[in-house]
């Protein structure tokens, strides 16, 4: 007997693809997996044609080429980032998959953390933000990176290698606790 699933729109994490210079296809891949809104940028839209992967939502602040039908064009302002997280907290959606060579400074996008599940993807790490007392199963000696300061931080299931850098102790959950109101962690991918 097959298992069949039904993706309702929104379901899934739109993806936003502001570079993919150094990011694996295989990767790629795997965020694309549920058929997610995807919106690319003048830099990625034509990644994403050459590779016969539908574009829903282009923001460019050139003449579009909609070459593909039924794209939506969103007219970018100083910064695609934030133009597209406008765009999807006013349209509803509850999460968004990035995927960026250069980090943005996390911080200036924390208006949005109440309004939508961000998470970053570079080449090598995938980041995102976490509250006090998050938790999450690990294999053994997986390295865990803090992006953000963190004060009176307490953790469970990681010993800590540098300032930022922890390492998993065993198999099982580690957790982390601090008195911000959330803090970027980064994870190998």
């Amino acid at each position: 007997m097959s298992s069949h699933h039904i993706v309702r729109e929104k379901q899934e994490p739109a993806l936003l693809a502001l570079s993919l210079t150094d990011f694996s296809f295989e990767h790629l891949g795997q965020l694309l997996e549920w058929s997610p809104t995807v919106i690319a940028t003048d830099d990625t839209f034509h990644y994403f044609t050459a590779n016969d992967i539908k574009v829903d939502w282009l923001i460019t602040s050139e003449e579009a080429d909609q070459s593909q039908r039924n794209i939506r064009v969103i007219a970018r302002d100083a910064d695609p980032l934030n133009d597209a997280l406008s765009i999807l907290v006013q349209e509803g959606y509850p999460a968004v998959n990035i995927v960026t060579d250069e980090m943005p400074l996390l911080q200036a996008y924390a208006a949005y953390l109440s309004q939508i599940n961000l998470v970053f993807y570079t080449s090598t790490e995938k980041i995102y933000p976490v509250k006090p007392g998050f938790e999450k199963w690990k294999a053994a000696g997986e390295m865990i990176r803090l992006l953000s300061p963190v004060d009176n931080l307490v953790v469970s299931g990681l010993k800590k290698i540098d300032e930022d850098h922890y390492q998993t102790v065993a198999d099982g959950f580690f957790s982390l606790n601090f008195s911000a109101e959330f803090i970027f962690i980064a994870e190998k991918i």
